[in-house]
Formats: structure tokens, sequence, C-alpha cells
């Protein structure tokens, strides 16, 4: 076990067997012996270990053991085979501590995720998908106005939302897979919250629209389009901009952005998408966007990134419920005990933000 979670920190690290062993002082097949679990490292090479793999020692002792089962990604066709591996330790090592954690409270407090009995069973063309998006809204009670927080939203119906951050390169924007039949949405860290929040529509139109489509239908499409219908509903469209358009304001879909956390790209082909404008309206807009570099980065104020908080949360829960003690949950948290101490007093939180 030790060794499996040695390669996959190193994995995560992207330090090769001859990299790791320079650095901790050890010949490179003692490394491959410790990965293959033929032997094992002593306190003080597995010490300098996980110093080398900015680790804890507690990492490589973690009783909860997880695999990520029916993987699908949304990234870049140029993402490097090492970006993913990372990304995958890092989901798995995230994923571990959850379980671990359920596994210590006799009740955990979250939600079962369970597919809801009364959607359609089948959808037979792209534009079914948005009745299919508002027959979710409805069942979930969402309404159909904006939805302030979308990682609220999934976690409060027993989706487990990774936000990770090894992603330095910009390679990658999301994934949808479970871990012992729980569903995961993982999204990058380094992307505006327009674009995160878009991605997790997207995984999540995987999660429920899978055996539902025909088999001629491409479902990255349908997929694309239900993360819009489930965004920004077609009646809440219709309501902001019209039934049909000749034109629209950047401004206009400046503002939509903001109000509905969807790009204002996507906000420009979801009104093509519904008819409000025509196909040639939204070329010639698309056009604009290519010309002044907006493709990228657009203009104006950023829309604000999505966060998750529920595991700390349920950490100083369990700590304040006696389930497990401050070493505990300070490991959870990735902290020292002191800091661990400092940030239950409220002095960490003030040292930062000074």
């Amino acid at each position: 076990m030790i060794g499996e979670r040695i390669k996959r920190a190193r994995g995560a690290s992207g330090l090769s067997l001859r990299n790791l062993a320079e650095q901790v002082g050890v010949s490179h097949a003692m490394i491959k012996k410790y990965e293959d679990n033929q032997t094992m490292p002593s306190s003080d090479t597995l010490l300098r270990i996980a110093k080398t793999l900015n680790v804890r020692v507690e990492y490589f002792f973690r009783p909860a053991s997880v695999t990520l089962d029916g993987i699908e990604y949304r990234k870049r066709a140029d993402t490097p085979k090492r970006v993913i591996k990372r990304i995958e330790a890092d989901v798995l090592d995230q994923a571990e501590r959850w379980e671990e954690l359920a596994n210590l409270w006799p009740n955990f407090p979250t939600p079962l995720f369970s597919l809801p009995s009364h959607l359609p069973s089948f959808i037979a063309n792209i534009e079914e998908v948005d009745a299919f998006a508002d027959a979710l809204r409805d069942v979930w009670q969402l309404g159909f106005n904006p939805l302030p927080d979308l990682v609220e939203t999934l976690e409060s119906k027993g989706v487990l939302v990774i936000i990770t951050t090894v992603d330095s390169e910009n390679k990658f924007d999301g994934l949808q897979a479970s871990v012992n039949g729980k569903p995961v949405l993982v999204v990058s860290a380094n992307w505006p919250g327009d674009r995160q929040r878009f991605t997790l529509a997207h995984e999540l139109g995987h999660l429920v629209l899978h055996g539902r489509l025909p088999a001629d239908m491409d479902e990255e499409k349908a997929c694309n389009r239900f993360a819009s219908a489930f965004l920004m509903p077609a009646q809440t469209m219709r309501r902001h901009l019209g039934e049909s358009r000749k034109m629209l304001e950047m401004q206009e879909l400046y503002h939509l952005k903001h109000e509905f956390g969807l790009s204002m790209q996507a906000c420009l082909r979801r009104a093509s998408d519904l008819g409000i404008i025509s196909d040639s309206v939204c070329q010639r807009l698309l056009e604009v966007f290519s010309k002044q570099g907006w493709r990228k980065q657009e203009p104006g104020k950023a829309y604000p990134q999505e966060n998750t908080s529920l595991f700390k949360q349920l950490v100083f829960r369990a700590h304040a419920e006696n389930i497990i003690g401050e070493a505990k949950a300070a490991e959870f948290l990735g902290l020292s005990a002191m800091e661990f101490h400092l940030m239950r007093k409220m002095e960490l939180l003030d040292a930062v933000a000074s």
C-alpha cells in the first residue's frame, strides 16, 4: 500500500524515479523497490520522500483507498499525459480524504445522489435537451432564476465537487467520474467562474444524460446544450432578450454573463440556439469577438470563481462533535497541529487577512 502511494505521489509531482532518488539520497532501483512493495523505506527515508513529494507522512498510511471509475474528461486535445496523471493523483487524494472522513462519521451528514425518477427516459433530438434541463431544475426545485452558487447546488444533491489546482498549464477543464458509486465532478481552479460553471454543468450533463441519447447524437454537443440550458433556461432567456431580435448589444451579453454566470460567447450561442437571433447574426457577432481578441479573454470584469468549503466545514463539525481530534482534523486539512489550533481560534485567519 505504501509503495502505491509513493508511486502516485511521485506521478503527481512530475518526478521520475531518478529525480526522486537523487533528492532523497537513495538509488533509483531502491525507489522502484519501494514502489513495488519489495522493501519498506526506513522512517528517515520516508520522511525525506514525503518532504520531496510535498505530502504529509500520514498520506502513506491513510486507510481509505479509492479508484476513479467511468472517467469522462473535458480537456483540450493537447493536454499532456503528465498533466492528466497529476490531476488524477490530486483527485484521488481529495476523494480518499472525503471517504476516510465519511467512514469515521456514524451518519455522514451529506445526501446520497440519486437520479430523479420523473425525468424523460429518452431524448429524441437536441432541442429536447432543453426540456430535460428544465425538468431537472423542476425536480430539484431550483426554479428558473440564476444559480448563484453552482457548486453548493450540486453538493446539496449529493454530487462530490473537487476543485483541483495542479493544472498550472491551463490544459484541463474538468472531468466526471465516480468513486465507490458516488458521482464526482472535477473542475480546474485556474479558470474564471463562467468557464468553471459551464464545465461543471457540462459534466453534470454526462451524468444525467447517460443512456438517454440516441446512438447518432453527439454526446459532447448534447452536454454543451444541456450546460447552457441548465444555467440559462429558455423561458428566462426570452424574458431578458425577447422572442426575436435582429441584433444584440455587447452590453446585453455582458450583463447576462454576470447575472447567470455564463460567458458572453455562450450567451450569444444560446440566443442563436433558441432562435432569438439568426445564425448569420450570431456569426457576425462572433467575428467581432475574434477581431477584438475576446475569444480568449472577454472584456470587463471576470465572473467570480466557484469554490467549495463543504469538506472544511465537515472537518470542523466532526471535531466539534468529538468524532475526530485536533491531530486528525489537522491531517485532513493538510495543516500542522499548531496551524489548525490557530485556525480554530481564528488567529490564523486574522494573520492571513493582515
